[in-house]
């Protein structure tokens, strides 16, 4: 009962909301919850968030390969597209909503530099717009969520640059919309500065 009124203060007091947001979960953090990767991309949804993202941090995808059909039911309310070992799966319509297991921004920058030195790309025309043009998540996070105490991965390390960073002081098992509204709050109050 508190928190459903805490939840309607929070909701009140929302005005500025992330376009995209990025949600940092563990291994463990699937496997124990599940079903929450679905509950946080319809709050996103019926928030009206444009776009969500959640990287699975994991050393071994196929540790993780019978939480995919819980993954795979967000497309009955969005556009997945579902990275998984070296495969790429889109299904469903509506909000983008992205799924990375086991990704690594550094072999993703590193990626980019080896198609670039396969398409013969001169050295001297490597910018910051080329290198964008080969990266695999063409995606640049207003907003990033860790929750639990772990430390961040390098995942989206060029895309984040500038991303707000919200950590949780909750575990994802124990994850409430309250948390979430409380992130998207803290989100609200800050002056973003874009590196200048």
């Amino acid at each position: 009962m508190i928190y459903r009124l805490y939840e309607k203060i929070l909701l009140r007091d929302l005005r500025t909301l992330p376009e995209h947001i990025c949600f940092m979960i563990t291994e463990q953090d699937m496997l124990d919850a599940p079903d929450n990767l679905f509950l946080t991309a319809q709050w996103c949804h019926e928030l009206g968030i444009g776009s969500a993202m959640f990287h699975i941090s994991t050393a071994d995808p196929a540790r993780l390969e019978r939480c995919l059909p819980m993954i795979r039911t967000v497309s009955s309310i969005a556009r997945l597209t579902l990275h998984y070992r070296d495969e790429k799966e889109v299904s469903g319509e509506g909000m983008d909503v992205t799924v990375a297991i086991g990704k690594s921004g550094r072999e993703e920058i590193a990626g980019c530099v080896r198609r670039m030195a396969e398409d013969g790309v001169n050295p001297e025309s490597v910018d910051e717009d080329l290198l964008e043009s080969y990266l695999t998540f063409n995606y640049e996070p207003d907003l990033v969520i860790k929750t639990g105490g772990d430390h961040l991965t390098d995942f989206l390390i060029w895309q984040s640059v500038y991303s707000e960073l919200f950590f949780l002081d909750v575990n994802w098992a124990l994850l409430r919309k309250v948390d979430f509204l409380r992130a998207l709050r803290d989100f609200q109050s800050r002056a973003r500065r874009f590196g200048r």
